[in-house]
């Protein structure tokens, strides 16, 4: 068997003895792996440094070596997630209905663990602690493979963890990591019927889409982002600039930080001045429409494929829209239906904002920046899940949950 099939099936194994688990069990199990990451950081700093090293080599962008980067800090916040992880309530076994039938029949609706969860995910290491541990509490066997850039990084942090699993309840074979970097390995998770029951990518826009398109084994949809705030005319000035810059310089390599920021026309001129000038105070590239660059005159000309391109970079595209109709139109036209933003004091124009985006998550007046799981209040979260079925917004544990009725009866027969 190849890689792929052999701990797949070590996976689907180790699922049945792993969703009979007491919550105990899985928050004792979490705690131990947390504790081995912080025991053992000056091994996973060395082998993110391998990582590094490797991909400066190949010429990856400093925005994307952030998202790789681990040090002591960093490997602290993802121990901490562990055990936010661990002290957030068990979802499985939860009742969420209870219907009493006129035959007498008593139907109990209940949470119960997906099974097997596959991950395909690029450079973030500390995706594979996330997965690890969401799945692991939820009661589901989980199949990591993370992308190439990380390797060295991800084969240590699974080793650790193996390590305090043997430690726990948790069979040892719940957690798999695919190391096979061949695309192929890929495409072989994506066709596991029956092994893997459902596969969540992360990652840009062509990772995803492959695994949406190709896949036979069922997805939910993370989304890239190219996420936009729209400045009204009537915007606070300084409010407006804050958002403006947090959703795009705080950390521009991630998801939720803003692509394209829209300005009425009306917008005072001195504020979106002042405002540019910020922006490559912060070593920010504009690129920008004929009114824009007539605006700002250092500005770039943005093309057609700017506006649908997710930069993950300190690249932004500014335009000046008519209204708020050309606003909403401009982002139904490129928006991924990640994350968007209005910022106004017309309560009006929030409203109709609010009500006629179609994106998980719709924002007046706050950075696109907060839809992430710790900051909904979730813990540790999957992805942020762009699709509307099982799953929207940031996905916490519930969402790696399924549903399963009993019912019992007392010698009841279908007539």
């Amino acid at each position: 068997m190849s890689e792929v099939v052999d701990k797949s099936t070590l996976s689907k194994q180790a699922s049945t003895r792993l969703g009979a688990l007491s919550t105990q069990d899985k928050n004792e199990a979490l705690l131990m792996m947390a504790k081995a990451l912080i025991s053992h950081t000056d091994e996973i700093i060395t082998a993110n440094i391998e990582d590094l090293e490797h991909g400066r080599a190949q010429g990856t962008s400093e925005s994307m070596l952030d998202r790789l980067r681990l040090d002591s800090v960093r490997i602290e916040g993802i121990a901490s997630a562990l055990r936010q992880i661990a002290d957030l309530d068990d979802p499985i076994g939860e009742l969420l209905e209870t219907l009493e039938r006129p035959n007498g029949l008593i139907i109990e609706k209940l949470r119960v663990p997906i099974g097997v969860i596959g991950i395909i995910y690029e450079a973030r290491p500390n995706v594979t602690v996330d997965a690890a541990g969401l799945s692991l509490k939820t009661g589901n066997a989980v199949v990591l493979r993370g992308g190439s850039a990380a390797l060295s990084s991800n084969r240590k942090i699974v080793e650790i963890l193996h390590q305090a699993l043997e430690q726990s309840a948790i069979p040892r074979d719940a957690l798999q990591l695919i190391e096979d970097a061949d695309r192929a390995s890929v495409n072989e998770m994506m066709k596991l019927n029956g092994i893997i029951d459902v596969i969540i990518p992360r990652g840009g826009h062509s990772l995803i889409q492959n695994v949406v398109q190709n896949s036979t084994v069922p997805v939910i949809e993370t989304g890239a982002g190219i996420c936009h705030t729209f400045i009204d005319a009537t915007a606070d000035h300084q409010m407006a600039q804050d958002i403006a810059i947090n959703a795009k310089v705080q950390r521009p390599s991630v998801c939720n930080s803003m692509e394209t920021l829209l300005v009425h026309t009306d917008y005072d001129q001195t504020a979106l001045t002042t405002l540019a000038e910020a922006l490559r105070q912060d070593q920010v590239e504009i690129r920008g429409c004929a009114l824009t660059r007539e605006r700002i005159s250092w500005a770039h000309e943005a093309t057609e494929q700017d506006y649908a391109t997710e930069y993950s970079d300190y690249i932004l595209n500014i335009k000046i829209v008519a209204n708020l109709d050309e606003a909403l139109e401009h982002i139904a036209t490129y928006s991924t239906k990640h994350s968007e933003c209005i910022v106004t004091a017309d309560e009006e124009n929030a409203k109709r904002f609010m009500q006629e985006v179609d994106a998980a998550a719709v924002y007046h007046n706050a950075s696109t920046r907060f839809t992430d799981g710790f900051e909904f209040g979730f813990g540790a979260e999957i992805g942020i899940s762009t699709q509307k079925l099982h799953a929207r917004g940031p996905m916490g544990l519930p969402a790696l949950t399924s549903t399963k009725y009993r019912i019992y009866g007392n010698g009841q027969i279908r007539q």
